[in-house]
C-alpha cells in the first residue's frame, strides 16, 4: 500500500482524506487505503492509509478472527498522543511490519475518546496482565470472544534492551497461540475473574469527617514544598487536587494549605507548561520545576484548570489567577471552537515530526520580529536566551517577577504589560506562518460539557457577558447536533455525523455544565436541561442493587464486563459527578429522589474512598459538599433587574464551597416574597434561617458574616 498523503501538515493530511469521494473505495478501502478511511474519528483516519489492515472495532473484525482462528490485536489510541506517533511511524507505516501484522493477526484500531468503555476494560485488564504498568499506545492481544490475554503499551520497531519488538512480540504470541492455546485460555480466564474484582465498588460504615483528614494528610505529605505541585516528575496539573485543598482551607482556614495553592498555581502559570504566548496549559511537563512539556493541549486540561483558578480567586482574591482564567478561555475560543460552536478536543504535540516545534523560540528570531528594546524585555520577562533550554530553543516561561523585571527598567507594570502586549500580538502574528500541530477536530459531549461549566463560572465571577454566550451556543450545539431522534445522547460529533451512544460521564459532565450556567444567570431552562440529565442517568446508569453508577448504558452493547469506575484520572470520574449533581439538584430542587440517590452513590464507595482517598478526591467533594455546611440562598425577583445582578456578583465574588442557589420569580406559589417588588434574598445556614434582605450592603454583609 503506497502512502499517498503523507505531507509535513497533519491538518492537511487529513483534509484530504476527509474530501475523499468514499463512494469510489472498495469496502477495505482498496490499495492505498485500509477500512479506516471510512471513520470519522480523527484518530483512525491518521492511520487509514497504513499498509496495516486495520479494522474498526466491531462484530466484523472478530468474527473473522473467528473464521482465521487468529488473535486480535487492538491498538488503543488518541490523536494528540505523541508515542501513538511515534510507534506509528515506526511501525504501522512500514510495510515489512504490516506484513508480520497482517498475517499473523486481526488488527484493530480504537479512539479512546471515543470509546472510553473499552479503552478502560483493556487498560484495567492490561494493569492486571502487566503487574500495574499501562499507558498509551495500548497494544491488547485477545481471542474472539474479546477476552484479553497479553498487554503492552509502546512497542519498538526492533527489540532492545531486552524489550522485544513488534516482529519478535508477534511471533512469540503466535508460537504460543498455536502451541500452547490452554495457556491462553488460562490467562483469559484470570483476567476475566480479576476484571471482576478489582472493578467491585464497596461501602463502609465510615467517618466521613476522617476520610476528609485523610485525604488532607496525603496529599499534604505529596506536596512539592520547592516548586509547588505534588511529587516530582513528571509533573501534572492535577486540578482536582487543588480543588479539593481550596476545599480544606474553606473548611479550616489553614494558611500552610493556602499557601501550597497558591504557590503551584503560580508556579504553573509562570512554568513552561503555560504557553505563554498564546495562553492555555500544556499536558504535563517531563521535570519537576514545570519547565519542559508535553506539548499537547487538551480542552479537559482547560476546563478543569480554568475552573480551579476562578475558584483560588474566589478564595484568595488575587486578580492574577481570575486573568490566568481568562488567558485560557481566550486560547479555547479562538483555536479550539468549532463555527458552530462546540469545542475541539485538543491539540497535538508534534509538526512535522518534532515535538514542541511550534511552540519554540530563538533570541534571533524574536529580535528579529520585534524592534530593539520590545525584544529585549520580552527576553527579559520570558527567559530567552541564546543557548535556549530545550534542544537549543527557548521555551517560554517567567523566570523573575515581570513587577521586579519593569523596575528594573524604570518602567511601571502597566507600561510592561502594554509592551508585552504588543509584543505577543506581533509573535502570534508571525507563529501563523509556522505548520499549526494537528487539532483534534471531534467534539465530545463530557468535554464540552467540562468547558461549558468553566465558562459558566467564568462568566459569573468576571462579568464577562461573552463567555456566557460560547458556553451556552456550545449547550445549544449540543441539543441541536448529538441528540438521536429518540432523544438519546450521543457522545462524539465529527464530519456532519454524531455517533457512540453517551456514557455516564457524558450525561454527568454536561449536567454540571447545566448548572453552573443555571447558577450565573438564573435562567430556569438551564435547571431544567440538568434535571432531564439526572433523570437519564438514573434511568441509563444506576446500578438499583448497590447504589452508584455504571459507565455504560443498559440499553447499549457490554464488552466483556460491564464497569464501574470511580477513580479519577486525568479527568473525573463520571460517578463523582454524577454524585455532586445528584447532591446539588437535590438541594435546590428539593427533590428527595435525587437527593436519596446522591447520597447512596456516595456510600456505595466509601470503602474504596476510605482506602485510597486521593484516588477519588472528586467523590470526597462531593462528601464535603454532603457535609455541609449548606450555604441556602433563594433570590427573589427579576432576574433582568440590576440588583438582582449585584447580588449574584456579590455570591459569585466568594467562594462557597457548600453553596445551594436556586432563583424565583416573585409571588411563586413557594412561601418566597420580595421586598416591596425589588429583588430579594433569603439566606439559610448553620441551622437558621436569616430574615430576607433587599439591601445588596447589607447582603454583602451577611456573607461575610455567615461564611
Amino acid at each position: 500500500m503506497e502512502n499517498i498523503f503523507k505531507e509535513k501538515d497533519e491538518n492537511s493530511r487529513i483534509r484530504r482524506f476527509i474530501s475523499l469521494d468514499k463512494n469510489t473505495l472498495p469496502v477495505d478501502g482498496g490499495p492505498d487505503f485500509n477500512r479506516l478511511i471510512f471513520s470519522t474519528s480523527p484518530y483512525l483516519l491518521q492511520h487509514a492509509d497504513n499498509p496495516v489492515d486495520w479494522h474498526p472495532w466491531g462484530d466484523e473484525a472478530f468474527a473473522k478472527a473467528a473464521r482465521e482462528d487468529k488473535p486480535v490485536m487492538v491498538s488503543i489510541g488518541y490523536a494528540t498522543c505523541h508515542w501513538c506517533h511515534v510507534m506509528a511511524h515506526e511501525s504501522f507505516e512500514d510495510p515489512d511490519v504490516a506484513e508480520v501484522i497482517n498475517r499473523c493477526v486481526v488488527p484493530v484500531k480504537v479512539d479512546r475518546e471515543e470509546r472510553p468503555d473499552i479503552d478502560l476494560l483493556y487498560m484495567t485488564a492490561a494493569r492486571v496482565l502487566t503487574g500495574g504498568s499501562a499507558g498509551w499506545p495500548l497494544t491488547i492481544f485477545m481471542t474472539a470472544d474479546r477476552k484479553p490475554f497479553y498487554a503492552a503499551t509502546y512497542i519498538p520497531k526492533k527489540g532492545q534492551n531486552g524489550v522485544l519488538g513488534v516482529g519478535e512480540t508477534l511471533e512469540k504470541i503466535m508460537e504460543v497461540w498455536r502451541t500452547r492455546r490452554e495457556l491462553i485460555v488460562e490467562n483469559c480466564d484470570a483476567v476475566f475473574k480479576a476484571l471482576g474484582e478489582m472493578e467491585t465498588v464497596s461501602s463502609a460504615d465510615t467517618n466521613f469527617g476522617e476520610v476528609l483528614d485523610s485525604a488532607l494528610a496525603t496529599l499534604m505529605g505529596m506536596y512539592d514544598y520547592m516548586y509547588g505541585g505534588f511529587g516530582e516528575k513528571p509533573k501534572f496539573p492535577l486540578p482536582h487536587y487543588l480543588s479539593f485543598l481550596l476545599r480544606m482551607w474553606s473548611r479550616t482556614g489553614d494558611t500552610n494549605v493556602e499557601d501550597c495553592v497558591g504557590f503551584t498555581l503560580r508556579m504553573m502559570r509562570d512554568g513552561g507548561i503555560y504557553e505563554q504566548l498564546g495562553f492555555g496549559f500544556h499536558r504535563y511537563t517531563v521535570d519537576q520545576a514545570w519547565m519542559i512539556p508535553h506539548f499537547e493541549k487538551m480542552l479537559y486540561d482547560q476546563a478543569l484548570v480554568a475552573i480551579t483558578y476562578l475558584e483560588a480567586f474566589q478564595a484568595y482574591g488575587d486578580t492574577y489567577l481570575k486573568d490566568t482564567a481568562l488567558e485560557i478561555f481566550s486560547f479555547v475560543l479562538r483555536e479550539m471552537t468549532s463555527p458552530e460552536g462546540g469545542f475541539y478536543s485538543g491539540l497535538d504535540a508534534d509538526t512535522e515530526g518534532s515535538e514542541g516545534k511550534y511552540y519554540l523560540w530563538t533570541r534571533d528570531e524574536v529580535e528579529k520580529h520585534l524592534d530593539e528594546e520590545p525584544a529585549r524585555l520580552f527576553c527579559q520577562v520570558f527567559g530567552v536566551t541564546d543557548s535556549g533550554n530545550f534542544e537549543g530553543e527557548n521555551i517560554l516561561h517567567i523566570p523573575r517577577s515581570p513587577a521586579m523585571v519593569a523596575r528594573e527598567n524604570g518602567l511601571n507594570p502597566e507600561e510592561l504589560d502594554a509592551n508585552l502586549n504588543d509584543a505577543r500580538s506581533r509573535l502570534l502574528h508571525v507563529r501563523k506562518n509556522r505548520i499549526m500541530p494537528f487539532r483534534d477536530e471531534k467534539i465530545l459531549v463530557s468535554w464540552n460539557g467540562l468547558m461549558i461549566a468553566a465558562l459558566a463560572r467564568g462568566a459569573a465571577v468576571s462579568g464577562d457577558r461573552n463567555l456566557f454566550d460560547a458556553a451556552k451556543s456550545a449547550a445549544l450545539f449540543v441539543e441541536e447536533h448529538l441528540r438521536r431522534d429518540d432523544g438519546r445522547l450521543l457522545r462524539s460529533y465529527h464530519l456532519d455525523k454524531a455517533s457512540v451512544p453517551a456514557f455516564l460521564e457524558d450525561h454527568a459532565f454536561l449536567c454540571w455544565g447545566m448548572l453552573e450556567m443555571y447558577q450565573a444567570s438564573g435562567d430556569q431552562v438551564f435547571l431544567e436541561k440538568a434535571l432531564v440529565l439526572a433523570r437519564e442517568m438514573l434511568e441509563l446508569f444506576h446500578d438499583q442493587a448497590h447504589g452508584g453508577f455504571f459507565d455504560t448504558g443498559a440499553d447499549v452493547e457490554e464488552v466483556l464486563v460491564r464497569m464501574k469506575s470511580i477513580y479519577d484520572g486525568a479527568i473525573p470520574s463520571g460517578n463523582s459527578i454524577a454524585c455532586m449533581c445528584l447532591l446539588r439538584l437535590g438541594k435546590i430542587t428539593f427533590d428527595d429522589r435525587l437527593l436519596q440517590a446522591g447520597e447512596q452513590s456516595l456510600n456505595s464507595c466509601m470503602g474504596n474512598v476510605r482506602q485510597q482517598p486521593v484516588a477519588h478526591l472528586q467523590m470526597v467533594n462531593a462528601l464535603d459538599f454532603h457535609l455541609g455546611p449548606d450555604v441556602d440562598i433563594t433570590l427573589v425577583g427579576d432576574r433582568e433587574d440590576p440588583a438582582m445582578s449585584d447580588m449574584l456578583r456579590v455570591i459569585n465574588g466568594r467562594f462557597v464551597p457548600g453553596l445551594v442557589l436556586r432563583f424565583r420569580n416573585d409571588g411563586d406559589h413557594n412561601g418566597y416574597r420580595s421586598i416591596d417588588g425589588r429583588p430579594t434574598a433569603f439566606v439559610c445556614t448553620k441551622g437558621a434561617c436569616r430574615p430576607p434582605i433587599s439591601d445588596v450592603a447589607e447582603f454583602e454583609r451577611l456573607l461575610d458574616e455567615v461564611l
